[in-house]
This record gives structure tokens, C-alpha cells and sequence, in this order.
């Protein structure tokens, strides 16, 4: 499926009282899954004790 064809059905999937800000909100949400699957496929990843450490400052 082309990006052209990803953003037709976000959009398609939107209620019919969607605003605009809905659906730059859903293809930037799309967008951010799409680049963390690219990512993790590249095996740029971190382990899970890794982010515990990055996220100890805000989970106290």
C-alpha cells in the first residue's frame, strides 16, 4: 500500500464530523508507528532494563 493510499483510508476512517486537527492528528500518529516499525526492522531498538533507566526520573 502507497502513503497515498495510507492517508485515503486514515482519512476514509474518520467520523464525518472530523476537523481538520483530527486527521493531521491520526496521519501523525501513523506516521510515528510507521517510523517506530522502520526502526525496530533496522534493529534500533533498546532494551527494556535500558528504558526503565531512561524513564526512573519520571516514574518517581
Amino acid at each position: 500500500m502507497t502513503t497515498k493510499d495510507l492517508v485515503i483510508e486514515a482519512v476514509k476512517d474518520l467520523p464525518d464530523d472530523a476537523a481538520i486537527e483530527d486527521a493531521m492528528e491520526r496521519l501523525l500518529l501513523l506516521a510515528k508507528i510507521e517510523r517506530g516499525i522502520e526502526q525496530a526492522d533496522s534493529g534500533k531498538t533498546i532494551s527494556h532494563e535500558q528504558l526503565k533507566n531512561r524513564m526512573a526520573k519520571w516514574l518517581k
